[in-house]
């Protein structure tokens, strides 16, 4: 079989990564050895193109997507199965793959707690004003009352979780030794817990002092936090987003940093990725964001790099997948969180 894969660039000197085009999660001596020709792409989109007539997998990385549109899958009429190196497959057009007959499949779990753990630091570089602190200690300058002026301490706040699944109750589990008040909003997941408190979405928006992002990217929550949802939210509040960039509305959100309405944003995701030099979440004020990274600890590459030769096995094998690995199979999402309403 032909397996195409994008994985990132390899750089010299990092020879821990287990993620990029040189070790390319140790796929090349795995296939090898099972007969199947790997072909791992440079470009996401110029090469991408001259494989699709004759390949059978895909392979590639949230933080560095092979975007499957629906025209790609009609293109590639021998393409059975799409695997995300990773957690999220919304660059598959899940419902082109389901009517294609496509399956897809990824690594659920493989790199929730490295989220997690990102996204709670995120909470904190905002609320403490760090970006500020950092750049006065860079640039040589020593102006108190500019940094401390917008620090706040993350104890007493009200923080709300859009996405109650497994890195949303990880995020509850590590912010209760902060003392806060813990509360979501997630169509599946509607139960109180020990921590956190179920309540509607605009109570969510509007109550919160800080609201962290945890939802797939579907239909449903795309543009979701756009110009009307930002208005609402308490006026000072922070946004964190370590989901997927599309979920908040790219120019609505500047403008709301720009006014102070919103006090802070940070995250690690974009759209499109790799995002270009000129998008504006590079420059607008107030902002923590990093490259998309928050899923690439060694930890969880390790557990990603298990995952994806489990799934190519099970494939090679004709066996079925792990359930919680499954997005769309035999025509269908079946993945519970892709079909939230």
């Amino acid at each position: 079989m032909k397996i195409v894969a994008l994985f990132p660039e390899a750089e010299a000197g990092q020879d821990n990564q287990l993620l990029n085009r040189d070790k390319a999660i140790g796929l090349k001596p795995f296939l090898q050895d099972k007969g199947h020709e790997l072909v791992i792409l440079n470009d996401g989109e110029a090469d991408l193109e001259k494989h699709l007539a004759d390949m059978d997998v895909v392979i590639s990385a949230p933080f560095y997507p092979a975007y499957m549109t629906k025209e790609r899958l009609e293109q590639a009429p021998n393409l059975k199965l799409a695997i995300t190196a990773g957690v999220g497959s919304d660059h598959v057009d899940l419902q082109a793959a389901s009517e294609n007959n496509v399956g897809v499949v990824e690594v659920t779990g493989s790199n929730t707690v490295s989220v997690a753990e990102h996204a709670v630091m995120d909470l904190l570089i905002l609320l403490r004003n760090y970006e500020e602190g950092h750049r006065q200690a860079k640039e040589g300058e020593w102006k108190l009352s500019q940094v401390g002026n917008h620090a706040h301490e993350l104890q007493n706040k009200t923080i709300g979780i859009f996405g109650f699944g497994r890195i949303g109750q990880l995020v509850a589990d590590r912010l209760v030794p902060f003392n806060v008040k813990l509360q979501h909003y997630d169509p599946i997941n509607q139960q109180d817990t020990e921590h956190s408190q179920f309540v509607d979405f605009d109570t969510l928006v509007q109550t919160s002092d800080a609201i962290t992002i945890h939802s797939p990217l579907t239909p449903e929550t795309e543009d979701l936090f756009n110009d009307d949802v930002l208005s609402k939210m308490k006026e000072g509040s922070f946004l964190v987003n370590t989901a997927r960039g599309k979920i908040v509305n790219k120019d609505d959100l500047v403008k709301h940093l720009e006014s102070e309405h919103i006090q802070g944003y940070a995250g690690d995701v974009w759209y499109p990725q790799p995002a270009p030099a000129d998008h504006p979440w590079r420059s607008m004020p107030r902002n923590g964001m990093t490259v998309h990274y928050s899923g690439m600890t060694l930890e969880a590459q390790e557990r990603i790099q298990a995952g994806v030769k489990d799934i190519l096995t099970r494939f090679f094998n004709n066996e079925p997948f792990q359930d919680k690995d499954v997005i769309v199979s035999g025509g269908q999402i079946s993945s519970a969180s892709y079909n939230a309403k």
